[in-house]
């Protein structure tokens, strides 16, 4: 298996009898026991991938072929239950809970839909952070500069490293403020955050019962519309790209587009020349009365006060084991009242039926994934103030989608071999259908560009 291989060329290799999910399924174990592949997983279950990929091949052998991701590698991150293992949520505060008893409603459409399952992703701790460091089980480095090392991304950081290093043909990870679009964004991959209902969240340890999600981390749109409709339990039927020409696309000219470093800018701009050229209409639209400082200040306010919540028990008597900036990160919640949070939420509903009257005219919106490029690990590590700074600037961009509960796509636009940059590609609330078919128009936009020397 060759590292970002769209899912339907190596169902095509599969069905042809190119390949086997034996022989994909070794290559992707093979690759977790090197390089970063220790920092990738908190746990590899090879025995049961390779008794998987057996009875996948088994099955295709048989004529039995029908199942939409028969044979496949898949990672899950680290807060899924699966039958059998500790859900650790990437901590070692649950390291002595018992196994679970059953599997995750995702984890049983995996399996109903013929993955093999690889193993968990290393994440965030508790998901509660967009740079994906953790302390307890290691940082996976960002496949671009690696010898430098750079963040991954967070909190589905182990999701994305397993797809770009080969360790698994796509993952499956958690957005509550942009953990599967961050990585993705910053590891050169697609990814997709669903209106949140779409795909069901029992059996996943939460951070934010408002704004979790679940979505696919994967090389291609078609890959995660692939995922996202087997996770959903939705028809499973081709992607047809959505034309460019005509669609109306929103830029919102506000602080999405503040600090944006010269790559992070040349490169979207490129982007939106290259979908203009294609013929679609583009307008920048005034948002800063929207997106001003009181939307600062407030967006990560509810998922704080969630996380308090569900943690502060467990600080109480075991707080030492805790990433300490992820525990003091929750403790900022310690004092709020019930009226805090009722404001909280009282100013999101505004704040969504305000944001989606400016975007009803547009077929979609779009703004870059993050401001920068993968920053190093030293630079984000090398004091709490420093730390702070990058996870707020790595979750600006993506956490508005979760404020709004609407549906998002990030997807490649910077050339082979230079820094991944993600372009975001956002619709309202269940819209998921029609815009995975407008992502899928904008990556074939986009794709030549990609490829010009």
């Amino acid at each position: 298996m060759l590292p970002m291989t769209p899912l339907a060329a190596l169902l095509d290799d599969l069905s042809a009898g190119r390949t086997t999910s034996r022989a994909l399924t070794e290559a992707a174990l093979a690759r977790a026991k090197v390089g970063e592949g220790p920092r990738v997983f908190t746990l590899v279950d090879e025995a049961a991938a390779l008794a998987a990929a057996d009875l996948a091949d088994g099955a295709r052998k048989a004529g039995f072929d029908s199942a939409p991701l028969l044979g496949l590698p898949v990672s899950v991150k680290d807060l899924f239950d699966i039958k059998g293992q500790v859900t650790t949520v990437g901590s070692v505060v649950r390291a002595d809970d018992p196994p679970a008893a059953a599997d995750a409603p995702v984890v049983r459409r995996l399996r109903e839909a013929g993955a093999v399952l690889v193993g968990r992703t290393t994440m965030t701790e508790f998901a509660f952070s967009g740079v994906g460091l953790n302390p307890h089980y290691g940082t996976p480095r960002n496949p671009w500069d690696r010898a430098t090392g750079r963040i991954p991304g967070g909190s589905s950081s182990g999701a994305a490293v397993s797809v770009t290093d080969g360790m698994a043909a796509a993952a499956i990870g958690t957005d509550t403020g942009g953990s599967v679009r961050i990585p993705a964004g910053l590891c050169g991959l697609t990814g997709f955050k669903p209106t949140q209902a779409r795909v069901s969240r029992d059996g996943c340890f939460p951070l934010s019962f408002a704004m979790d999600s679940v979505g696919p981390l994967a090389p291609t749109v078609a890959c995660c519309a692939l995922l996202d409709a087997v996770l959903s339990g939705g028809p499973v039927r081709p992607t047809e790209p959505f034309p460019v020409k005509g669609l109306r696309l929103a830029v919102p000219r506000c602080l999405l587009l503040d600090d944006m470093d010269a790559i992070v800018s040349d490169a979207f701009e490129a982007a939106l020349h290259r979908l203009s050229a294609a013929g679609a209409h583009i307008e920048g639209v005034a948002a800063e009365h929207l997106i001003d400082e009181t939307y600062v200040a407030r967006q990560a306010a509810q998922v704080t006060a969630e996380a308090w919540a569900l943690h502060r028990r467990t600080i109480a008597i075991a707080g030492d084991r805790y990433d300490p900036r992820v525990r003091e990160r929750m403790k900022a919640a310690e004092g709020w009242s019930a009226a805090d949070l009722v404001d909280m939420m009282r100013w999101r509903d505004a704040f969504r039926a305000r944001w989606e009257a400016l975007a009803a005219p547009f077929d979609a919106l779009l703004w870059p994934t993050l401001p920068t490029v993968a920053p190093t690990i030293a630079q984000v590590d090398a004091d709490e103030a420093g730390y702070n700074t990058w996870n707020r600037l790595m979750l600006r961009n993506t956490r508005l989608v979760n404020v709004l509960d609407g549906c998002a796509v990030t997807l490649p636009v910077n050339r082979p071999g230079e820094a991944p940059v993600g372009l975001q590609v956002v619709a309202a609330t269940g819209h998921d259908d029609r815009l995975l078919r407008i992502a899928a128009g904008v990556e074939a936009a986009v794709a030549e560009m990609r490829h010009v020397s």
